[in-house]
């Protein structure tokens, strides 16, 4: 009989034992320790674990915090909500505990490598039950998962479907196949259009100076303010990062993380935190002045990873969930994610059924860089 329990920190479960159960996965413990160490302005965490006289079985990364439902609003959708908030400040803004992380790409479990698929399926139930234990002694009236990618859904939703959650369309998750052996390959098999554009574009890389950096000595404070300045552009925002972040990974994944800076003279323009193993190469962060958009620095930041990713023989560039309309133009495909909530008062759920597509993230609406 598994005892399934949760725990305030990952580093109570272990880098070694968490690590085992989440094999290719990029943000793995050190990634999950440095956000949970970031000190991010209204997030708690908690780890869902199952074990077996002490053996590691299965495990989750969850947190709880005050979740506004208009947070995935653009548009019309977003003014409507915004004039809500004017007659009733609180009504979009309730309590919730979520299982993921409000950093990570998608919704993480794991599973010790011998379990069963109906091992598994029985510890997500199992772990889905302490999760909503936990957000009851929490008084959270909203639960979610954030982000549960395509291949991973029929699992989850054989959990979730019978306690009453509703799926809601994420945003989905971009990522470029690395089926080519240069980037002149890769250019010419674009559409003309887009490779004439791209080699304009390109132009502006004698006007730049890139750095790769494994650390942030002497140019912290300027990443964070391209972050913040990146953050106020933004159409939709949930969590904003600290300093302590950006250092935090970078100390902690070594070899597994690292920050290319782009200046035009002295003066740094754009900061992009990268994670990587031996297939893939993750775009976190990418932070860039207003400025930078006269020296194309997303499409010099983007030839920049692909010429990486060649060079150090990757599999895949992974490019995150924003700017769909250039990720398509320049070759990337998109893998759906779907997000799953409930309310704990059973009439209020009825309600959110009928409501939550309102509410789901709607890609067509990301601005182009």
């Amino acid at each position: 009989m598994s005892d399934v329990r949760t725990v305030a920190s990952i580093a109570e479960i272990g880098r070694e034992r968490w690590d085992a159960l989440f094999p290719g996965e990029l943000e793995r413990f050190d990634y999950l320790l440095a956000t949970e160490q970031a000190g991010l302005a209204g997030f708690r965490w908690l780890y869902l674990i199952a074990e077996d006289e002490g053996r590691l079985l299965a495990a989750a990364p969850a947190f709880l915090t005050e979740y506004a439902l208009d947070t995935t609003l653009t548009g019309a959708g977003k003014r409507a909500a915004a004039a809500v908030r004017k007659l009733a400040p609180g009504l979009l803004t309730l309590r919730m505990a979520c299982f993921g992380s409000p950093c990570t790409e998608s919704a993480q479990v794991g599973f010790a490598p011998d379990m069963t698929a109906d091992q598994r399926a029985f510890l997500l139930r199992a772990v889905v039950g302490s999760f909503e234990r936990a957000a009851r002694d929490e008084r959270c009236a909203l639960l979610a998962v954030k982000d549960v990618p395509e291949a991973a859904r029929p699992l989850w939703e054989q959990a979730l479907k019978p306690a009453g959650y509703h799926g809601v369309a994420g945003l989905p998750v971009a990522h470029l196949d690395i089926a080519f052996d240069s980037v002149e390959t890769y250019l010419a098999g674009l559409s003309s259009g887009t490779r004439k554009d791209m080699r304009r574009k390109l132009r502006a890389l004698g006007e730049i100076r890139i750095e790769t950096r494994r650390d942030l000595d002497g140019v912290l404070d300027r990443v964070v303010e391209l972050y913040r300045a990146t953050l106020e552009r933004a159409e939709m925002t949930f969590e904003e990062l600290t300093p302590a972040f950006f250092t935090g990974v970078l100390e902690r994944m070594g070899e597994g993380a690292f920050c290319t800076l782009y200046y035009a003279g002295d003066e740094l323009l754009a900061a992009n935190l990268l994670l990587q193993d031996d297939e893939v190469l993750l775009d976190k962060f990418f932070c860039m002045t207003a400025q930078g958009r006269a020296y194309n620095l997303y499409f010099l930041s983007w030839f920049t990873n692909v010429r990486w990713c060649v060079e150090h023989g990757l599999a895949r560039y992974q490019s995150g969930q924003a700017a769909y309309a250039n990720k398509l133009r320049l070759g990337s495909r998109l893998t759906r994610t779907t997000m799953y909530v409930r309310h704990r008062n059973p009439v209020l759920n009825g309600v959110l059924h009928w409501v939550a597509p309102l509410f789901a993230a709607d890609p067509t609406l990301e601005k182009a860089a």
